[in-house]
Parts: structure tokens; sequence; C-alpha cells
């Protein structure tokens, strides 16, 4: 046990550090930004579909596996639509940017008096919440009202329209527009349906952050 531990090639611990910006995993340490989030879609051997959300280093060079020398990547695992995967991007980049505060859900209540600037937040009353809003939610509903309102946050993740958010990679990546032409109009009809000449758009222009909509306040079922 003691040389598993010690092996680091045998790790695949990692982290994403919000108050540094950095992923931490057992290659080194690399900034946030130079990381890339796409949905893969695998076909079983009766046809099903399975969909994966993944996030690349984008310099595979600088960060290859020891062993098999292949790119750094991760898998999250998320249930639903391919719109949920979205979602779970939008998520991890909101938690990663210091200047917004963090993700208004259940998992990170605990521990939102932690972080600077969601704590200014919290105590400037912007979040319009109890400190133990979720904590109380769970605790004073039944299995059957939580079912709801995780069936309701489903159906408004999958109705939002999130191929036409601005791509904010395109102001600090040269030629980064290039290499991403389009994507589809509707993400779920795309996911159920492939073999459907789908219709693409491209994708709008990058614009500041600071005029990007503001999404603190949508997270407002239990996960």
């Amino acid at each position: 046990m003691k040389f598993y531990k010690g092996n680091r090639n045998w790790s695949d611990d990692y982290a994403f550090c919000r108050r540094t910006g950095m992923v931490m995993t057992s290659r080194g340490d690399f900034p946030f930004y130079e990381f890339d989030a796409y949905i893969e879609m695998r076909v079983g051997t009766q046809g099903s579909q399975f969909h994966s959300f993944k996030v690349i280093h984008r310099y595979p060079h600088r960060s290859p596996d020891p062993l098999t020398k292949n790119p750094l990547e991760f898998s999250f695992s998320v249930d639903g639509s391919i719109a949920q995967r979205y979602a779970a991007w939008d998520m991890l980049q909101r938690y990663m940017d210091v200047s917004q505060p963090l993700p208004d859900v259940p998992e990170l209540e605990p521990f939102r008096h932690l972080d600077p600037t969601t704590k200014a937040y919290d105590e400037a009353a912007k979040r319009g919440r109890p400190a133990t809003y979720w904590r109380d939610l769970y605790a004073n509903s039944s299995e059957g009202e939580l079912k709801v309102l995780r069936e309701a946050q489903r159906a408004e993740v999958d109705s939002t329209t999130w191929g036409g958010r601005p791509d904010l990679m395109e102001l600090s990546v040269p030629n980064y527009r290039e290499t991403r032409k389009g994507e589809p109009e509707d993400v779920n009809d795309f996911g159920r349906f492939p073999w459907k000449a789908g219709k693409f758009v491209d994708r709008p222009e990058a614009t500041p952050s600071g005029e990007s909509p503001d999404h603190q306040q949508n997270d407002k079922y239990p996960r």
C-alpha cells in the first residue's frame, strides 16, 4: 500500500482550485484557461448511444501521460440530456471564476463563507436566501417534493439555449474561432439523432465577460 500511495503513476487525483485558478494533477499544475470542454459520443454493440462530458488540456505536448503519452483529460459523470452536459461545463467555469460568487448549489453551501467573493456577495444580501437554504430544504421536504423539484430543474436546463451563448475563449486564444466552426442549433436533437442532417449555426462573436448574462440565480432546484 505504501508503494502505491507513493508512486504518482498510480494516482489519478486532481483538483480544480478556485483560489489559484490552477488544475492540480499528477502530471503537474496547469492554468484552468488552458482546458477545453467537449462532449464525446460512443456507440454500444447494439447501437445504444452514450455521451460523456470531458475536459482536455489544449497543449498535450506539455502534459503527456508518462507511459501512454495520451493527453491530459478528465471525464465527468453527468446524467440526462446533452444540455445537462453543457450545464456542467457552465457550472465548472463559474466555480473557477473568482470574480463571481460560487454557484448556488447544495454541495457548495457549507463553504460559501470561506470564499471571499461569495462571502461579500452574501453579506450584501444579494443571494436573497437564508444561509442554510439548501440544508433546510432537504430537511423539510419529502422525497416526493424533492423529486418534483429535480424534474423541474432538469426541464429548465433542457430548455436553455446553451449553444447560443458567447464563447469567451475566443478572447484569449488566437485563431480559436477558426478551429470551432459551428455547433448544433438544438444540442439535444443532435445527440438523439446524429444520423440526420442537423442544422449547424455559427457561434456568436465573443463579448467581454462583463457583458455576459448573469446566471447566478438559475440554480433554484436540488441536484
